[in-house]
């Protein structure tokens, strides 16, 4: 058995190169991520067979169109290095892209303009340790040039971004404002807000920040896209105008913009001049407590400013800082994953912002009004799969990711789920699904009828709040809790073993009674719950469970093995069926080995038998696969060469050019087609 608890394991694959007119590292990816930090700033570049920064427009997840335009005018020449706009008024050339590259925290664009090269960062920060920082929803995007033939130019450089960064419906109104101070704001918001509602997985309230530093050689404008972008194209500067004929979104395309007058320009590059782009709520979400009340929430960093526009402040100030801090851990995720392959490195870099894009920090309030910082929960969207709050077996698939970057932030999530339910309102004896039907709105299920996942959802709690306690070695989660997850280990012995028809986690697949891959999950349960009970002294109830886990397995491969002794059957007495036995997974993290290595061995052996061109499949049932599944199958795996042939699967499907959406964890094993999930958090599962 190899130790599970590498964070990354080795590729054989080589991704070959995509058929793009530029140099890609280290793949062009389905999706760049630009600026991607919560579930409302998620903006991305798609792909599919090649797109250059100036072939497409920004896209939210969904592939709504996030209008980002940016041109360089290089000695009274305009071209356009950003977006996919077209200027009626004015004319421009297309700057040719040199190269792509995208690290954990990165994606970095090369384009050349004529004489000069720009290089153009989207910066969105990975700050796990600093929750103030982690939870700020901004990104950079810092712009620098340097001549290519060496000789010296005269450039200026212009950017901006629509009203579309602010709502899902382009036929409602917004209104803004700019701020001329130190630092330059522009602020875009709805006119007529509806807290904690979306439309189109867009949230409906809050404000969008476009910002730079203001410094010599800045102007600014707003007003109808063609006419800004024109009046840049045309003379280099903007006219600092302010359009105050407030409007529907998509009525002449209100736009907000900066022009940067860099001087003369030598081979040397110039420092970066560095925008902020960024979306605020407040408050965050709604969320319940004892007796049905909700209690609003507030994203973390507001308690360390005095306004979102003071936090975007010092954000820009602290430019220099975070690219280091980001070269930093850029080199860390890096070094693990390259010690194996650096084939590897490119799919867990690639999927850390997304995981991270996902999420958000949060402080309650006190009766004065003051932050509570002593109550943090972190709260979790299920990005487009049902857009529900904190889904306990999405949380569970992203869980090896949150281990890796800080247990805390997993610590957090698991805190809104258990105080709910330790509240009494949660009717039913196994875990909740999740918090709330529709993100921001953690407002429970008091009436028991959400999505049930009995087996696997009181399964993932137990594992998950283990998994906390042994990483961190703090146990007090355990000991507050441990009534509830006592309850659930209860259901999970009258469950587990042979468990009714149900929905797993898969639940696209359908309801299956006698699952085997969930009937490791529940005994996994028991077995962590006798570890939690030792945990906490209590050294009668560990023997007990200890006992009944044991048991269970022997019961469990009777009824699980097929009749050819060769592989676990999807479902009890069906020889022919199989499935990846992903949920063995835990039972390694945990170090329980409730499970005889012989079926280590026996499924590692049996899967190199059914590897498609992009994975093995799910299940029998159909071709499909989902990479955070292989990627634990591959933690499990007794034999090198199928660990790696799992993982190398997952990166050829990443590196394909079959999607152009941000990367999805449920494809085609034989075709790499995508399925309708994309952007999920759950990718965190590729690290292990």
């Amino acid at each position: 058995m190899f130790s599970i608890f590498f964070l990354f394991v080795p590729l054989l694959f080589v991704a070959p190169a995509r058929c793009v007119d530029w140099t890609s590292t280290p793949f062009n990816p389905p999706s760049f991520p630009l600026a991607v930090r919560s579930p409302y700033l998620s903006a991305w570049l798609p792909q599919g067979n090649g797109s250059a920064l100036n072939d497409a427009w920004p896209q939210f997840w969904t592939g709504q169109i996030l209008g980002w335009a940016g041109f360089v005018n290089v000695d009274g020449t305009s071209y356009i290095f950003l977006g996919d706009a077209s200027v009626s008024s004015a004319s421009f050339n297309k700057a040719t892209q040199k190269s792509a590259n995208f690290t954990a925290t990165q994606s970095t664009f090369v384009l050349s303009a004529g004489s000069v090269d720009l290089t153009v960062r989207f910066l969105s920060p990975v700050e796990p340790s600093d929750f103030t920082k982690q939870s700020m929803p901004f990104a950079y995007m810092a712009i620098s040039a340097a001549s290519n033939d060496g000789g010296s130019h005269a450039v200026q450089i212009y950017s901006d971004i629509s009203a579309e960064w602010i709502s899902g419906n382009t036929s409602l109104a917004a209104n803004w404002s700019t701020s001329t101070e130190d630092v330059l704001t522009h602020q875009i918001q709805l006119q007529n807000p509806a807290p904690f509602s979306e439309i189109d997985d867009r949230a409906q309230y809050g404000s969008a920040y476009y910002s730079t530093l203001n410094q010599s050689g800045i102007t600014y404008q707003t007003g109808e896209d063609i006419i800004v972008r024109a009046q840049f194209i045309n003379n280099g500067k903007l006219n600092n105008i302010l359009d105050t004929n407030f409007r529907a979104i998509s009525d002449d395309w209100p736009v907000f913009a900066y022009a940067h007058d860099l001087g003369t320009v030598s081979s040397d590059a110039t420092t970066p001049l560095v925008i902020g782009v960024g979306f605020v709520r407040d408050p965050a979400l709604e969320y319940i407590v004892a007796n049905g009340a909700l209690q609003n929430r507030s994203s973390y960093f507001l308690d360390s400013f005095t306004s979102p526009s003071d936090a975007m402040a010092s954000f820009l100030q602290d430019y220099d800082n975070a690219l280091d801090r980001a070269y930093a851990f850029d080199a860390r995720v890096d070094g693990d994953a390259s010690a194996i392959s650096s084939d590897y490195a490119g799919l867990v870099s690639l999927s850390i912002r997304q995981l991270l894009g996902a999420i958000e920090i949060t402080l309650s309030k006190n009766s004065d009004g003051s932050f509570n910082t002593s109550d943090v929960i972190v709260f979790l969207k299920e990005i487009s799969s049902d857009g529900n709050v904190n889904t306990v077996d999405v949380v569970f698939p992203s869980w090896p990711g949150l281990l890796y970057l800080n247990p805390d932030l997993g610590k957090l999530l698991l805190e809104g789920l258990l105080a709910y339910q330790a509240t009494g309102q949660y009717p039913n004896k196994w875990s909740v699904h999740d918090l709330g039907a529709t993100y921001p709105k953690a407002v429970g299920h008091n009436d028991g009828q959400d999505e049930a996942m009995p087996v696997e959802e009181s399964g993932n709690m137990v594992i998950m709040a283990l998994s906390y306690a042994i990483k961190s070695g703090d146990t007090s989660q355990l000991a507050k809790y441990e009534s509830l997850l006592d309850q659930w280990t209860q259901f999970l012995i009258e469950d587990s073993l042979v468990p009714n028809n149900q929905l797993s986690t898969d639940d696209f697949a359908g309801t299956l009674a006698n699952q085997t891959n969930l009937a490791i999950k529940g005994i996994v349960g028991i077995a962590a719950m006798a570890k939690i009970a030792a945990l906490l002294g209590d050294t009668s109830k560990s023997s007990n469970y200890s006992s009944i886990a044991s048991s269970y397995v022997s019961e469990w491969q009777a009824f699980a093995t097929s009749s050819e002794g060769n592989h676990l059957t999807l479902n009890y007495g069906n020889d022919s069926s199989w499935g990846l036995s992903y949920n063995l997974y835990a039972d390694k993290l945990l170090q329980l080995n409730v499970f005889p290595e012989s079926v280590y061995t026996m499924q590692t052996e049996w899967y190199q038998s059914v590897q498609n061109t992009y994975g093995v499949p799910l299940d029998t049932r159909h071709t499909y696969t989902k990479s955070d599944w292989q990627i634990f199958s591959a933690g499990i795996m007794t034999d090198t060469s199928v660990r790696d042939m799992f993982i190398s699967s997952v990166t050829k499907f990443a590196s394909s050019g079959m999607s152009s959406q941000p990367l999805t964890d449920w494809y085609d094993a034989a075709s790499g087609m995508p399925e309708t999930f994309r952007a999920r958090p759950v990718v965190g599962g590729h690290r292990k």
